[in-house]
């Protein structure tokens, strides 16, 4: 399966579970290859509205453009969104964080596995 493959089924994933919760979500077709901002996935419900950057890897840990957290935030701003980032390790769950427990590098910001461990919250605790 190639990378792409493997993000849209990620990103799938997780819309099944926003709507087997009683959330609507949505996939952004698209995201990352436009000229305007835009996440993956859009979750909300009648009290909130998720805009979610989606990884699925094999490593250990994971560095996301600065660029890319730039955009997820600035379209958080114009639609009123919680911006998270969701990701997903190999042969573990769902970990959702924050952009502000992102560690900022010179060029990116961070998430190792064990960071997401601790300061991660799983599916159950984000939508609730």
């Amino acid at each position: 399966m190639n990378k792409k493959s493997k993000g849209s089924n990620a990103e799938r994933e997780l819309i099944h579970k926003f709507w087997g919760r009683g959330w609507a979500a949505i996939r952004a077709a698209g995201s990352g290859s436009q000229k305007y901002p835009s996440p993956d996935v859009l979750a909300g419900n009648a009290l909130r509205r998720l805009a979610i950057e989606c990884k699925a890897i094999a490593a250990s840990s994971h560095y996301f453009p600065k660029e890319e957290i730039s955009a997820l935030k600035e379209f958080s701003l114009i639609f009123n969104a919680e911006p998270w980032v969701a990701i997903r390790f190999q042969k573990e769950g769902w970990y959702f964080i924050s952009l502000d427990n992102l560690k900022e590098t010179r060029k990116a910001h961070a998430i190792s596995l064990n960071q997401a461990k601790k300061i991660g919250l799983s599916f159950e605790d984000l939508i609730q």
